[in-house]
């Protein structure tokens, strides 16, 4: 299939906080989604003012603070600016696939996960990717309307939980969008996933927003592995985390 830039937009949240904590990394995240991109559009929602590409628009809406909720705020935001029919999620802590992107779109009201995916967990020695079989919001692609309305309906769910309960409450059955509805008590919303043929580089690491709750006692998935085909061995894609050199 090809996929346009009529056809999808990728929704770029960040809180910034690699722009303080390790610029290097984030500068080489930024530029591998550019080329995943190509010439689709970017909507970058941004706690501070953030531009990169040639097709894209920033939303910058201060420092409301890092929080579950807040980053599904800005990915509303961002959908409600997009134009095209479909959008794709992208975070700043992870090296996309141009075939991420590229191959697949959803062929009617779901959302659609690509399942292609390795994470690097910073902290292992030796370093290596590790895979597991999880639905993330990061590689979500959805019809732009159908996830503007799930979120809504969330948004609006919480407001009205929220009297009764505490937000920690909430949240932790909130989770990415096809998987916790009933849970939540919101109109139960159907998913499918696809492969990519180049994976997805999920970096989990001492900045991200999941490891003030987890922190390094994150466990790694199976299969494991020190060389996959396109970004070759782990050793290479670690220089892209941090410069070595310095």
């Amino acid at each position: 299939m090809k996929v346009t830039k009529n056809d999808l937009t990728a929704i770029y949240y960040t809180s910034n906080q690699l722009e303080t904590n390790n610029p290097y990394f984030v500068s080489n995240t930024k530029a591998q989604l550019l080329r995943a991109v190509g010439d689709l559009p970017i909507v970058i929602v941004s706690h501070k003012p953030t531009m990169f590409g040639t097709n894209s628009t920033n939303i910058v809406l201060g420092d409301i603070g890092r929080s579950h909720l807040n980053l599904y705020k800005q990915i509303l935001i961002g959908c409600k600016a997009a134009k095209t029919k479909y959008v794709a999620m992208a975070e700043d802590d992870i090296f996309y696939s141009y075939q991420h992107f590229h191959s697949e779109l959803p062929k009617s009201d779901y959302f659609l996960y690509d399942m292609n995916k390795w994470s690097v967990f910073t902290w292992t020695k030796p370093p290596q990717y590790t895979y597991r079989d999880r639905m993330v919001v990061n590689q979500l692609i959805a019809p732009r309307q159908y996830l503007i309305d799930a979120l809504e309906e969330r948004f609006a769910r919480v407001k009205e939980l929220l009297k009764t309960r505490k937000e920690a409450d909430i949240i932790k059955y909130w989770g990415d969008p096809g998987r916790y509805e009933a849970l939540l008590g919101v109109t139960v919303r159907q998913r499918e996933h696809f492969f990519s043929s180049v994976p997805s580089i999920v970096f989990t690491h001492d900045n991200a927003f999941g490891f003030l709750n987890h922190g390094t006692h994150k466990r790694l998935g199976n299969p494991r592995a020190y060389d996959i085909p396109f970004w070759g061995h782990i050793n290479n894609v670690m220089k892209l985390y941090k410069n070595y050199a310095q």
